[in-house]
């Protein structure tokens, strides 16, 4: 009889172990979890999306676009060389996709008013194209190399014109290059004709705005 509860008292202590440390898993696992969405809202993975709302109005774009106190980097459109559509001329330059696409951004851009913008572009023939097919027109930025890397906010200040908006056409490597300046580390890359708005500070510093893509601008105008 003695034995008979000495097993029996040995049996449930064992037995509970196992479920003590699936307990204790699962706490650390939902602590895990926990931390994690805390954490999201205080490191944001990318710039705020402008098309989402009525963002364009809220976000204060387009005030500061009337003030001329914005930098767009500007992706540049559909790249020949990458892409199983028919190329607009060079393998390096656009598809004729791409081509479309741009004058539809451009229009885009037009609507919010370019007289108090001016356009600049990498030195390549992609960007090239996607400024003309924008704007309308080219101006390549000094030097074989385009505007990137840790030092490029300095130089973008120094094309921008008080009270004038500085549109750059350039590269998703460019763009991530600035968003991880601005504060965004894991930023998604950027799209074919995506637009990065970046404000420039009275004190030289920028404040990262937000994203377009070049699909949502339809929609996105329509709210205004």
């Amino acid at each position: 009889m003695v034995n008979s509860v000495v097993d029996l008292s040995l049996t449930k202590s064992r037995s509970r172990r196992p479920r003590l440390k699936r307990l204790k898993r699962l706490c650390l696992g939902l602590a895990v979890v926990g931390v994690l969405l805390a954490s999201s809202q205080w490191w944001p993975v990318s710039p705020t999306n402008l098309s989402v709302g009525n963002r364009l109005l809220t976000s204060g774009v387009l005030a500061s676009w009337r003030d001329g106190n914005l930098i767009v980097l500007v992706r540049h459109e559909e790249r020949c060389d990458r892409s199983e559509n028919p190329c607009f001329g060079p393998a390096d330059g656009l598809t004729i996709h791409g081509t479309e696409q741009a004058e539809k951004t451009g229009q885009a851009f037009k609507t919010l008013g370019m007289e108090g913008s001016d356009v600049l572009s990498s030195p390549t023939t992609r960007t090239a194209q996607t400024s003309l097919f924008m704007f309308g027109k080219t101006l390549i930025s000094p030097g074989p190399l385009a505007i990137c890397g840790d030092a490029m906010g300095e130089e973008m200040l120094t094309h921008k014109l008080p009270g004038r908006n500085l549109v750059l056409i350039t590269h998703s490597a460019c763009i991530n290059d600035f968003e991880q300046a601005l504060g965004y580390p894991h930023a998604v890359a950027a799209e074919y004709g995506s637009a990065l708005f970046v404000e420039v500070l009275g004190n030289g510093k920028f404040k990262a705005v937000g994203m377009m893509n070049s699909e949502d601008w339809v929609a996105a105008l329509k709210q205004l």
